[in-house]
């Protein structure tokens, strides 16, 4: 079981993703957020089920359409550690749809 470290920036990222869903007037600002943390709760047990990325780098696609996210991250087996880098909404990481 890997454990997963979230890489500092990514406070931001998700501060800023809840912004944008209030922003928005979202309903379920709050159950969107849960949703994002129990996706990348996966990587835990699966931390190779994101596609390849650039280098070493791995994409978790979290939902899509308007409630689609991408999250990436490392997956160091050295030390069974997920790092995740960033989360961005599909639209911002440059995925239409």
């Amino acid at each position: 079981m890997a454990q997963i470290e979230l890489a500092p920036e990514v406070a931001d990222d998700i501060d800023r993703i809840f912004d944008h869903l209030t922003e928005h007037e979202v309903d379920d600002v709050p159950l969107r957020i849960n949703e994002i943390i129990q996706a990348i709760s996966v990587l835990e047990f699966n931390p190779l089920i994101g596609r390849s990325a650039y280098g070493d780098k791995r994409e978790l696609i979290i939902g899509r359409r308007a409630r689609g996210y991408v999250a990436l991250y490392r997956y160091i087996i050295e030390i069974d550690t997920v790092l995740v880098l960033a989360l961005k909404g599909q639209k911002e990481a440059g995925y239409s749809g």
